[in-house]
């Protein structure tokens, strides 16, 4: 191994040491809603404003093109009613939790960064901390919680719009009846499928409010150092919660295998 590699290696480790900071002392005052709630509230109305139409926009063509490819293969082998088992599955568990927090990164984890990142280079978070006033706590934890609960808010969004999108491609398109499309829509699911999908989507969510808002606090003086920050921050939250998606995954997998049909 580089010397180079080295030092990437130790740089990675200490931006991953100083989110888990930024995370557990954004945590630690949650217990003071009062301090917080309003700013809560802001920030939930701010990602439901910004995300809900794209959400929409993103998951119909998800939905009509998993029916499409799958309802095409289907029929060839003559088996066209599972699609809909094919797009609720795929919606529930994989396209809901990530499209939400992709969503929550890209919309509102901008913003959070370059609002903070604007705070942080005009000296207002070393104001702060001069008045004793602590800007994680302030500013980061009703961020975070915000981030989470529309995060899962939007879930039960994106699996109706997807699944509008897979009946009209199945459905209309490729003629196969409504009473089969919904009855293989719900053959394969059970209750943990969506509970599992409620959590990736906090989770998800979370992480993408820590990341927007460590990069923001830690983003260099000037225009050019925000806008470095905030493409730092998307990329990062998307490699953390695909990486974090597949660990998820894979321990759900294990601990409760997929129905037969």
């Amino acid at each position: 191994m580089t010397l180079r590699s080295v030092r990437h290696l130790r740089d990675a480790l200490g931006e991953v040491g100083d989110m888990s900071v930024v995370a557990l002392e954004g945590l630690r005052r949650s217990w003071d809603v009062r301090g917080w709630f309003w700013e809560f509230v802001r920030q939930c109305w701010f990602l439901t404003r910004v995300t809900s139409l794209p959400v929409l926009l993103v998951a119909l063509p998800l939905g009509a093109t998993v029916a499409l490819q799958v309802g095409d293969l289907a029929r060839q082998l003559g088996a066209a009613a599972v699609t809909g088992s094919a797009v609720s599955v795929s919606l529930v568990r994989e396209v809901a939790p990530l499209a939400s927090a992709l969503l929550i990164a890209g919309a509102g984890g901008s913003a959070m960064t370059s609002d903070i990142g604007a705070r942080n280079i005009r000296d207002e978070l070393d104001a702060m901390r001069v008045m004793a006033v602590n800007p994680i706590h302030r500013l980061v934890t009703p961020r975070l919680w915000a981030a989470a609960t529309v995060a899962v808010l939007l879930v039960p969004l994106v699996i109706l719009a997807g699944a509008a999108g897979g009946y009209y491609f199945n459905v209309v398109v490729q003629g196969v009846t409504p009473g089969a499309y919904f009855d293989g829509a719900f053959s394969l699911l059970v209750p943990a499928d969506l509970a599992v999908t409620l959590l990736k989507a906090a989770v998800f969510g979370f992480v993408a409010a820590v990341v927007a808002c460590h990069f923001g606090m830690t983003c260099h003086s000037g225009p050019a150092g925000v806008g470095r920050a905030v493409t730092r921050s998307t990329v990062v939250t998307f490699m953390v919660v695909f990486t974090a998606n597949y660990v998820i995954s894979t321990v759900y997998f294990l601990a409760y295998p997929p129905r037969a049909l």
